[in-house]
């Protein structure tokens, strides 16, 4: 039977559908995102969105959720025609979504990032207690009363979570939801997503941590280029079978080889700090911070978000100067008092986490995005006033060649891009641009199993040449599988630094938690 044929059938039989799509058809100028897409969702299931980065994933849910409007094709939700005009008329139908993006106002507080989302509600006591009871129901946890700024990547994501469920959706579609959650963040997420399937509600899941989708999902449907290419029971298949379906070809494991000690042991970066306070009271602060990095070695940092993370990529790019330069030296240079811009002209580079706002401003375009880093790269900056656009776009060409970035061209802006193809374009400029030393925190966040594979092997090229590198990661296989070194940090402090192919995932999970063993 045909995977078509099979569809259609299944459209046709279940009297319990939540979702209908046929033939779903979109277009960005030439470019078909979408063709002849059929859909499926049950009334309690928890179906899995995969494909690789640009597949159409989340064009397809955008429709869905009325963001775009398809340019053929229907939908049908509960048996009733769905064809929402903007996203307004989705939430009305039943329909929540969380974006990969936050879509947060970080001067606002929890509570009135909340209420924004509810129409007629006000961020008042009455708000809250109904917040915090459904906080209650579904085990999640949150502080009303802090300004987003100061939240982490996973805490924000679950500020979007709470926001979509008091809107009390029959059908909740969530676009890489644990792709900054830790293991245990992600443990109580399935729970509250267990719970709200037993309630008949219908969940999309789009992921690109398969594993997950094998414990979770009730079904599969796999996307390549627009389409539809199978749908599956994801507990029949291993990880590497569904990587595999979906970006169609075979995948190989990364894992770095034993590193050659050096006879020339000395670090290239070295930081000693006793305190460090950030601007932010709801930030964490650093204690007693030490650690080295040697040429060609790749230092693995683990650790639950909010402990610190933040602070520490600040301290390392330069975001936050330290009051001593000899505090952080580079080979022999004190940089502790440099900014980033002196910073990365001595060849320290960083990608942040937070792409766009932070690594990216989003109404530029990507060969503009490259100017506000790499300006330094390629002759793009000719002297203190002048700038080569023609240098800029051919750099930003060839990161988009290298790394493989689904874009139209150079001059897309940055929000257009899926957020996959935003992170292998934002460490594609910074991996180019040859540095001695890489500051980079969860620099695979939200790309498919082909593109982790391919930045994970650059990063290992870049060590083998010779360069530090630092990699701040809450993925523990990612940072098993690529550090020589590894340590965890657990609130504000780090813990030793052992040798990586030492380390079990059980106790880098106790470093993690704070539970070190003294020897």
């Amino acid at each position: 039977m045909t995977e078509s044929v099979a569809n259609t059938k299944r459209l046709s039989a279940s009297s319990r559908q939540c979702l209908s799509v046929r033939g779903l058809t979109k277009y960005f100028g030439d470019f078909a995102a979408n063709r002849g897409v059929d859909l499926s969702v049950d009334q309690g299931e928890i179906h899995a969105l995969l494909g690789e980065n640009g597949a159409g994933k989340s064009t397809l849910v955008k429709m869905v959720y009325g963001v775009l409007r398809p340019d053929s094709g229907d939908m049908e939700l509960h048996s009733e025609p769905h064809s929402p005009d903007d996203p307004s008329h989705a939430k009305r139908a039943g329909v929540g979504m969380v974006f990969q993006h936050f879509a947060v106002f970080d001067a606002l507080t929890v509570l009135e990032n909340i209420a924004l989302g509810l129409e007629g509600r006000y961020p008042g006591a009455e708000l809250a207690a109904d917040i915090l009871e459904l906080c209650e129901r579904y085990g999640l946890h949150v502080e009303l009363s802090r300004r987003v700024h100061d939240l982490g990547a996973g805490e924000r994501q679950r500020v979007e979570i709470i926001r979509v469920l008091m809107q009390d959706p029959r059908l909740l579609i969530l676009d890489e939801p644990t792709s900054v959650l830790t293991p245990q963040e992600t443990e109580q997420l399935f729970a509250t997503l267990g719970r709200l399937s037993d309630e008949g509600r219908s969940i999309i899941y789009i992921s690109h941590k398969l594993e997950e989708v094998r414990v979770l999902c009730d079904r599969a449907t796999l996307m390549r280029a627009g389409k539809i290419i199978d749908v599956v029971d994801p507990r029949q298949e291993s990880t590497r079978s569904l990587g595999e379906k979906m970006i169609g070809e075979r995948l190989k494991d990364t894992k770095r080889s034993k590193v050659k000690k050096s006879s020339d042991s000395k670090p290239r970066l070295t930081v000693r700090v006793g305190d460090v306070y950030p601007d932010s009271i709801r930030s964490v602060a650093l204690s007693d911070l030490y650690l080295s990095v040697a040429p060609g070695s790749i230092l693995g940092i683990s650790g639950v978000a909010g402990n610190g993370q933040d602070t520490l990529f600040d301290v390392l790019s330069g975001e936050v100067t330290l009051p001593n330069p000899d505090s952080i030296m580079l080979d022999d240079t004190p940089i502790g008092r440099m900014g980033v811009e002196q910073r990365r002209i001595l060849g320290l580079l960083g990608a942040p986490e937070n792409r766009l706002g932070h690594a990216a401003v989003p109404d530029l375009t990507l060969w503009e995005n490259i100017i506000l880093t790499a300006r330094h790269t390629r002759g793009i900056l000719k002297n203190k006033h002048l700038i080569s656009g023609p240098a800029a776009k051919g750099f930003a060409d060839e990161v988009i060649q290298t790394f493989d970035v689904r874009t139209s061209s150079v001059n897309a802006k940055a929000s257009s891009l899926s957020g996959g193809n935003l992170q292998k374009f934002l460490i594609g400029r910074e991996l180019l641009g040859n540095p001695k030393v890489f500051i980079v925190s969860n620099p695979t966040w939200g790309v498919d199993a082909k593109a982790q594979l391919f930045i994970h092997e650059m990063l290992i090229k870049m060590a083998d040449a010779g360069a530090s590198i630092v990699m701040i990661s809450q993925d523990i296989d990612e940072l098993l599988s690529v550090s020589d070194r590894i340590c965890a940090i657990c609130h504000g402090r780090l813990s030793r630094t052992y040798p990586t192919e030492e380390t079990t995932p059980d106790y880098l999970g106790a470093l993690m938690l704070g539970q070190e063993v003294e020897s």
